[in-house]
């Protein structure tokens, strides 16, 4: 198997964010990063805000979030009217499934591979509905036919009043046959929420080309939008029964506005999104996702190799637009969550380097990631350090 080459730098990429230069970002997954110019973009909105906070929130302020969610939309390639701006994917979720009139009997089946935070969302509203939560084991290196397979077997027509499915994972870092998926799902008669949290900006497929009923994905991660930026689409024959989690003044306009008036939520982090997106368009969108892939696969390979992973057990993303890559640690480090996250701090101290930890079915997982601003010595230099550090234990 030949070793993975790192990418080209996009030149000067890495002066567009204002990232501590002493420590190693390996971690854009979890948070993303801001670039310097739409930092800017945003404080001259908080600027306007502060200046006259009546006229910003009483004279326009509904139409220019309607201008803005229609620029997002259109990236994504969803329908504008069937798209809701909300402050992350979790939030979503949490929409969708308080507007479903979840009753005891009904279920809510969702994967193994999901986010913490949307299976306690899930298991929250089961607790208060009486309706169950039932989980489909997906093994790490199912082939998409096993994927869509086990998810097929798993529906309980009658039963299941919505499937829950990862476009992206984020502990495992596998791509999963959504399409496919949406297009079983519906044979049976049950809606389907795409969780595509890491969507947005890292890969090249549109909203309309998924077909599902709900789509939720953050472009705060890999659009380079402001924290709290994210996209609820939704399906023709569900939006009059999407309810917001708050009540507003604009509960009477029905969906999307009912859903993004918040009163006074600082809409300035949406508002700025457009220019998260004219950043990775300057860059070239293309080029941006090939070499943050490339950059990933690299990263996999040479710390895998370091830690004494053969390549064969290297786990496949799945596709080659992925930009988060996982590698296993050595046996028994970080098999609950508080132990990952005890690990990730203690290499972020004494290494000076981001990354995620992950615990996933009782094993521990390194998720690492690439972006423009990363160079393929980063990844190199922890390479080398990581394993005396895990040898520490």
């Amino acid at each position: 198997m030949s070793v993975p080459q790192p990418p080209e730098p996009i030149p000067a990429a890495r002066l567009l964010f204002s990232l501590d230069p002493a420590v190693s970002h390996l971690n854009h997954g979890s948070f993303g990063a801001v670039p310097i110019g739409v930092q800017r973009a945003q404080q001259r909105l908080r600027d306007e805000m502060e200046a006259n906070p009546l006229r910003f929130f009483t004279q326009g302020l509904v139409d220019r979030v309607a201008h803005t969610r229609r620029h997002l939309a259109t990236f994504l390639g969803a329908d504008p009217e069937g798209t809701a701006l909300v402050g992350n994917t979790t939030t979503g979720v949490a929409v969708v499934l308080q507007s479903l009139g979840l009753r005891p009997g009904d279920e809510i089946l969702s994967t193994d591979h999901e986010y913490g935070a949307v299976t306690l969302s899930i298991q929250r509203e089961c607790r208060r509905t009486g309706a169950e939560s039932r989980v489909v084991a997906i093994p790490l290196a199912a082939t998409d036919e096993e994927i869509v397979d086990a998810v097929r077997v798993a529906l309980r027509p009658g039963r299941t009043r919505l499937l829950v499915v990862d476009q992206l994972t984020s502990a495992t870092a596998r791509l999963f046959p959504v399409a496919a998926i949406v297009g079983v799902a519906r044979e049976h008669g049950v809606p389907v929420l795409v969780d595509a949290a890491h969507v947005p900006g890292m890969l090249s497929a549109t909203v309309a080309s998924v077909g599902a009923d709900f789509w939720m994905g953050n472009l705060h991660k890999w659009g380079y939008a402001p924290r709290g930026t994210a996209a609820l689409v939704v399906a023709p024959p569900w939006r009059d029964r999407i309810e917001p989690l708050v009540v507003s003044w604009e509960q009477e306009t029905g969906f999307p506005a009912r859903l993004e008036w918040q009163a006074t939520l600082d809409y300035t982090s949406w508002l700025a999104a457009p220019a998260g997106l004219f950043t990775l368009r300057s860059l070239g969108v293309d080029r941006v996702r090939a070499h943050n892939a490339a950059l990933a696969a690299y990263a996999q390979r040479v710390v895998g190799d370091a830690l004494g992973v053969a390549p064969a057990h290297l786990p496949d993303p799945g596709g080659p637009e992925v930009a988060m890559r996982i590698i296993p640690l050595p046996r028994g480090l970080a098999t609950t969550i508080e132990a990952a996250r005890e690990l990730q701090q203690r290499i972020a101290e004494r290494l000076a380097t981001e990354v995620a930890v992950m615990s996933w079915n009782g094993e521990g997982w390194l998720r690492l990631c690439g972006q423009v601003y990363n160079s393929p010595d980063e990844y190199e230099r922890l390479a080398v350090r990581l394993p005396p550090l895990l040898a520490q234990r």
